[in-house]
């Protein structure tokens, strides 16, 4: 990735670093809490559960605009301002959620949210540069972009635990006092950045390997989100789960999702298109061993161990790729289209055939990806 650095000597910011990773935790978890408290929220505001997971698509959609629409309308302005602004939004999305009387309220709330999530994830996502030496900035990067991955696979789960024991508003009003602390904690860890001129975004062009990636991106995302927001339905209608045991089971699966997410981080480095056949096959082969009737928790775990990886093996193939800045804002952009993309398309399955069908728009999306990896990726994909 090309970026263009202050010409004094940065110093190394390690808390504000983590503080970042916080935040994009905090963005993306806020963006899936729906997958684990879809059934409560559709009874609770009196709507089906395909009507309800318009809460997913809603800000994923907004966030795919936001971000390639900020980063060009506050080009010149202060990043430590921008993030902490974001931040305080995404605050007063949750709480409006956690206090929302209707489903209309929810879903602005919602919206906000998308908004603050394009935002964030697009500025902080080239940030490392600016907060620590040269030769830490694949670190910190890393670091900034884990909470990303960590967030996929293991903010629902925990928010699904608050959820079985004090409610869905709980895990909304949690995440937005969370929003509230990471702002203070924003304003105190960040330096000043103001805007450093980089116009290695302009100078970015589409090219054939970075296009592939992004289809790579809208196939597995878009086809996890397609069963994977009607999870916690699923659990309940076939595998008959109690609220405890589809809490455990999406805890199981977010404990795989951290270890495939750091295992599959170490070797895509290296070839990242060979890791992302692997993980494509593993979601393949989970969801379609639940529908068979698969134990469903020994088909969570591999589900995780191949979907955790998928974050981090993308974004490393998109900065091999060439891609500058504007590879970034396009992967979030496909990034987030994808997720609402593949909760509408599972929310019409779920409503026009039934809860369990959700399963196979996710297999056939991740096996198509590993085909396309396979046949396109070699020739048109540097180091791999």
């Amino acid at each position: 990735m090309t970026t263009t650095l202050d010409p004094s000597p940065v110093r190394a910011r390690p808390l504000a670093v983590a503080s970042v990773a916080l935040g994009t935790f905090t963005l993306v978890t806020s963006e899936m809490l729906p997958v684990g408290l879809l059934t409560s929220i559709a009874a609770d505001l009196g709507v089906s559960p395909g009507t309800a997971g318009l809460t997913m698509s809603a800000p994923g959609l907004v966030a795919a605009v936001a971000a390639p629409a900020l980063a060009v309308a506050a080009r010149r302005a202060d990043r430590r301002t921008l993030l902490i602004g974001l931040m305080a939004l995404l605050a007063a999305a949750n709480l409006a959620a956690a206090l929302a009387p209707g489903y209309a309220v929810m879903l602005a709330a919602r919206v906000a949210t998308g908004v603050s999530i394009g935002g964030f994830w697009a500025f902080a996502a080239g940030l490392g540069a600016r907060l620590v030496p040269e030769r830490q900035v694949g670190r910190a990067t890393s670091v900034i972009l884990g909470g990303v991955s960590v967030a996929s696979v293991l903010g629902v789960p925990v928010a699904t635990l608050v959820s079985s024991s004090a409610g869905w508003r709980a895990a909304f009003a949690a995440l937005g006092v969370l929003a509230l602390a990471l702002l203070a904690l924003l304003a105190v860890t960040l330096p000043p950045l103001p805007s450093s001129g980089d116009r290695a975004g302009a100078r970015s062009r589409m090219s054939r390997p970075l296009a592939l990636v992004l289809v790579l991106t809208v196939l597995i995302i878009g086809g996890h989100f397609a069963a994977y927001t009607y999870l916690r339905p699923f659990m309940e209608q076939t595998a008959q789960a109690g609220p405890g045991l589809v809490s455990a089971a999406l805890l199981l699966y977010g404990a795989a999702g951290v270890a495939g997410n750091f295992a599959a981080g170490a070797r895509a480095a290296r070839n990242p298109r060979a890791v992302l056949i692997l993980l494509a096959v593993l979601v393949a082969a989970a969801t379609a061993a639940l529908p068979l009737g698969a134990p469903p928790l020994a088909a969570l775990v591999v589900w995780g161990l191949g979907y955790g990886g998928v974050g981090v093996t993308l974004q490393l193939w998109i900065m091999r790729s060439g891609g500058g800045e504007l590879g970034t804002a396009l992967f979030v952009s496909a990034f987030n289209l994808s997720i609402a993309l593949g909760a509408l398309v599972g929310g019409r399955v779920v409503d026009g055939v039934s809860t369990t069908a959700a399963m196979w728009p996710a297999a056939a999306l991740s096996l198509l990806a590993a085909a396309a990896a396979g046949i396109w990726g070699r020739s048109r994909t540097s180091g791999s």
